[in-house]
């Protein structure tokens, strides 16, 4: 029975050897479990981070761009301005030497129109509103009179200041009499 006692006891402690390791295979396993979630924690953190620093540099250079844009919005009207302005320096200039007050006064209507012609192409409209029906949406009442006739109640009579339309879009109110 020795034998026998001697093979069971190799047989438990063989059992409890290969008990032991499949615990340690399995903790094995955990740990391994644990890293490749840590490793996917880390690469999500990891993308985060880029994402976060890419969406900080489009804003930073939007927001340069849209400054940008604001400072030199002007530009392509103010350039085509600067011939009207070398226009009313060469009128200026005549006017100091000029004989003939009715030629100077052709070379002012010129460069007016000139002036007013580069703002209608870039979208500008004057209000002529004399006659029209008030409309508080295009024009601001300054004053009301007594209508001329029956015909003129509630309608612009006349403008002390002229509005304007840039690309049908009101940027400067009519500031109008009328009638009552």
């Amino acid at each position: 029975m020795n034998e026998k006692e001697n093979i069971q006891d190799e047989n438990l402690e063989q059992n409890e050897n290969n008990q032991e390791q499949e615990t340690a295979q399995e903790q094995a396993a955990e740990l391994s479990q644990e890293e490749i979630l840590s490793n996917k924690l880390a690469e999500a953190n990891d993308k985060y981070a880029r994402l976060v620093a890419e969406f900080d540099n489009y804003k930073k250079r939007t927001s340069k761009e849209r400054v940008e844009l604001i400072q030199t919005a002007g530009q392509g009207v103010i350039s085509k301005l600067l011939t009207v302005l070398d226009d009313f320096d060469r009128a200026l200039n005549a006017m100091a030497t000029a004989q003939d007050v009715e030629s100077v006064k052709q070379g002012v209507e010129l460069v007016n129109n000139k002036f007013r012609k580069i703002l209608e192409n870039e979208g500008l409209k004057e209000m002529n509103v004399v006659g029209e029906a008030f409309d508080a949406d295009f024009q601001e009442a300054i004053t009301a009179i007594p209508a001329p006739n029956e015909d003129m109640k509630n309608k612009v009579i006349d403008v002390v200041e002229k509005g304007y339309t840039l690309n049908e879009k009101v940027i400067r109110f009519a500031k109008v009499v009328i009638g009552q």
